[in-house]
């Protein structure tokens, strides 16, 4: 029995399927399953039988999942421990949208001030309770997410549009990875239009539904002072709906002062600065090349 197997089962058993799992933690769902059949073996107890769409708990999975959790948070603090010598770490996990536009220049300005190992990471907003409380997230930015022990604040208030190309067609909606996650404001503002999915079409990354939204492929939802310099320039066209504009907030969000790590208040008390607000706003002033920290996703296993 290994810590990245007793992890595996946590997120396996909290988010409850394989496939969103292996999505939070970077790997592929053949390496969750092989992870999750070897403790089963070790233990001699099936854990998590299917129910449906869902993975749930077996009586002996139910008595192993508070102590597997407990055991993987003091995995995480024992490997900071050990390591008295090395800057503080503070790992960022994002949105899509937030990951892709404004980490980079977030994270570079933050570390031209402390000490710090930040990194970051993409999740989805569902995934952020289960990352922050195993230790594997120190912080978590974007939409508000659910559950005890959290504490969010909100560190930029936004405006949701809608744009189009100013000839293109509007039968289809163009979005980013982050139309998937059902908590984020792409797919408020697609819930409150009522938009079919089959006119949803998912694209890479935001910047390629943008892209595609500029060439007369449908409309896209968007955060107006990310999108604005293509409006400025004519290439994007605000498109008028019934619910937008619409305002939104992206919020920080961590665990209880009293189990979160120093750096992390830290990057709290951050975020609320005016330095930090011009940044969020203003994310394409660019990042010197030697200080770019890219994405990355989460990861427990050695």
């Amino acid at each position: 029995m290994t810590l990245s197997q007793l992890g595996t089962f946590v997120f396996v058993a909290r988010l409850g399927s394989v496939k969103a799992a292996a999505r939070a933690l970077g790997v592929s769902e053949p390496a969750v399953s092989q992870s999750l059949a070897q403790l089963r073996r070790h233990l001699g107890d099936p854990l998590l039988t299917r129910s449906g769409d869902r993975m749930v708990l077996t009586e002996g999975g139910r008595r192993l999942l508070g102590i597997a959790a407990q055991i993987v948070a003091l995995g995480a603090e024992a490997v900071a421990a050990v390591q008295p010598g090395r800057p503080a770490p503070l790992h960022v996990v994002m949105d899509d949208v937030l990951a892709e536009y404004v980490a980079g220049p977030l994270i570079c300005l933050f570390t031209q001030r402390k000490s710090v190992d930040a990194s970051t990471g993409v999740a989805a907003t569902a995934e952020a309770p289960l990352l922050l409380s195993s230790r594997l997230a120190d912080v978590a930015l974007g939409a508000q997410p659910a559950g005890e022990g959290l504490v969010s604040r909100p560190v930029l208030r936004c405006r949701l549009v809608v744009v189009g190309a100013p000839r293109g067609r509007r039968d289809h909606w163009l979005v980013g990875p982050s139309g998937t996650d059902p908590a984020s404001d792409t797919s408020r503002v697609l819930r409150r239009l009522r938009v079919p999915e089959s006119q949803v079409r998912v694209y890479a990354n935001q910047t390629a539904a943008w892209k595609a939204a500029a060439e007369g492929a449908g409309v896209a939802p968007a955060t107006a002072h990310l999108v604005a310099a293509q409006l400025r320039k004519g290439e994007l066209v605000a498109v008028d709906t019934a619910v937008t504009p619409l305002v939104s907030y992206w919020y920080a969000t961590t665990l209880e002062p009293a189990n979160r790590p120093a750096t992390a208040g830290t990057f709290l008390d951050f975020l609320t600065t005016p330095a930090a607000t011009q940044v969020m706003r203003t994310p394409d002033d660019g990042v010197p090349r030697n200080r770019f920290r890219p994405p990355v996703h989460v990861s427990i296993w050695s």
